[in-house]
């Protein structure tokens, strides 16, 4: 499936609008679910090397996600939120 169509910048109007066109765009990119999800768990008896693929493999997600979201925003908004850390938290402060 190719990706929607890049959603405009958010203005600070129609947040909701915006909202779900930046959802709907994150979800042909797979990574609508780092939104909504923490860091994982890695389970107990995981061995150093799988530990760390984990975590960073979830790190890079996350990373390409609310910076897909911060560049939806217009430049005096994207100074607002470009200290959140992850996309959970970028997501519900947006809200």
């Amino acid at each position: 499936m190719a990706p929607a169509e890049k959603p405009r910048k958010f203005v600070g109007i129609d947040f909701k609008r915006w909202q779900q066109k930046m959802f709907f765009y994150l979800t042909t990119l797979c990574l609508q679910r780092f939104n909504s999800e923490d860091a994982p768990e890695v389970p107990e008896g995981t061995s150093d090397k799988e530990r760390f693929i984990i975590v960073e493999a979830w790190k890079n997600s996350d990373f390409l996600c609310r910076n897909y979201i911060l560049s939806g925003l217009q430049d005096d908004l994207y100074n607002v939120y470009s200290g959140t850390k992850t996309s959970k938290e970028l997501w519900e402060a947006l809200e």
